[in-house]
């Protein structure tokens, strides 16, 4: 057995790759419903509403994938392979949800349609707004050294904030997505209640539990 092999090993306990596997189904299952339900329903109709669930979705998938390959990681090879594919992932989840996000803000413009008239809306301003300042305080801490704080232990101190505040704004990003799959009136009058039940109730609880049994 190879030394990174037993490294890997050591870092895992039981139920790990259970967990792993639910967390990534469950996204999977999240934003491949989403998708369809979009597809389905002539999305050539619903303007630029249409990229606003398909492309959240698929940012919420990023960002299981980049919290879950960066742990568990204890060993320097894999921290900073983990790290890697961390930035990679979220890099990508973020550009896709600020898309997405614009996307639902010019169409509801464009209509002169108010604003944050719902709990999705709502928890959707404050979860993006919350991510941008998440975004910063990762990037921050490990971007150059983490120079922009200082670097060294000072950087390292803010990259367990950055660790915290992203395990808090989890639940509050799939409570988010919660309310619009679930309870909103077009997704509930162009969907099956079983699917909106599965892909927007127990995903997110998948994804949630999963996430969490994995910390360190």
């Amino acid at each position: 057995m190879g030394s990174n092999e037993q490294q890997t090993k050591g870092e895992t306990r039981s139920g790990d790759n259970l967990a792993f596997n639910i967390a990534l189904v469950s996204a999977l299952i999240l934003l491949l419903s989403t998708w369809t339900i979009i597809l389905s329903n002539n999305p050539n109709n619903l303007s630029w509403f249409a990229f606003h669930p398909t492309l959240n979705t698929l940012a919420l998938f990023c960002f299981t994938f980049g919290i879950l390959t960066l742990q568990p990681t204890s060993q320097p090879k894999t921290k900073a392979a983990g790290l890697q594919r961390h930035q990679f992932a979220m890099g990508f989840g973020f550009i896709f949800i600020l898309l997405g996000t614009s996307a639902i803000w010019y169409n509801k413009t464009s209509h002169r349609a108010p604003h944050y008239t719902t709990w999705h809306g709502t928890f959707g301003l404050i979860t993006v707004s919350w991510l941008v300042f998440q975004v910063a305080l990762g990037a921050g801490s490990v971007w150059f050294g983490g120079a922009a704080f200082g670097g060294g232990h000072k950087a390292k101190l803010v990259w367990k904030y950055h660790r915290l505040s992203g395990y808090i704004l989890l639940p509050l990003l799939l409570t988010t997505v919660n309310f619009g799959g679930a309870w909103s009136a077009w997704v509930s009058e162009n969907s099956a209640y079983i699917v909106r039940l599965v892909a927007y109730t127990f995903a997110p609880l998948g994804i949630l539990a999963s996430l969490y049994s994995r910390t360190r």
